[in-house]
């Protein structure tokens, strides 16, 4: 089971890959949406935004989200670390459940070049 470090690093290298993107998947990561991120296993949420091309995890609570960000994913930890690892496609771990998101409909249509 990945720690709540790892997950932490996980976000921080996937924001490192958006910031560095180009394209189309760059003009998807260039949105301004609050964020968060529950990691079920461990029960903890990173909360933050998406802003610049980049996540900016700006606290990390114990349980679910207190408040509803506009960008909501759910997983466990070993998924969020096997996804940016390249392990896990996230159109797949979306598809069969294992991966949540939630946002707006025009959210998803331009998140839709993320994945």
């Amino acid at each position: 089971m990945a720690t709540i470090e790892e997950c932490r690093s996980a976000l921080d290298k996937l924001s490192e890959n958006l910031a560095g993107a180009n394209g189309d998947v760059r003009s998807a990561a260039t949105l301004d949406r609050s964020l968060s991120c529950h990691i079920t296993d461990l029960d903890v949420t990173f909360a933050g935004r998406l802003t610049d091309g980049r996540i900016h995890v700006l606290d990390t609570l114990q349980g679910p989200p207190r408040e509803r960000a506009e960008i909501r994913l759910t997983m466990t930890g070993d998924d969020l670390v096997s996804m940016v690892n390249g392990e896990l496609h996230f159109a797949k771990a979306w598809g069969s459940g294992r991966v949540r998101l939630e946002a707006g409909l025009l959210d998803l249509l331009r998140l839709r070049k993320l994945l």
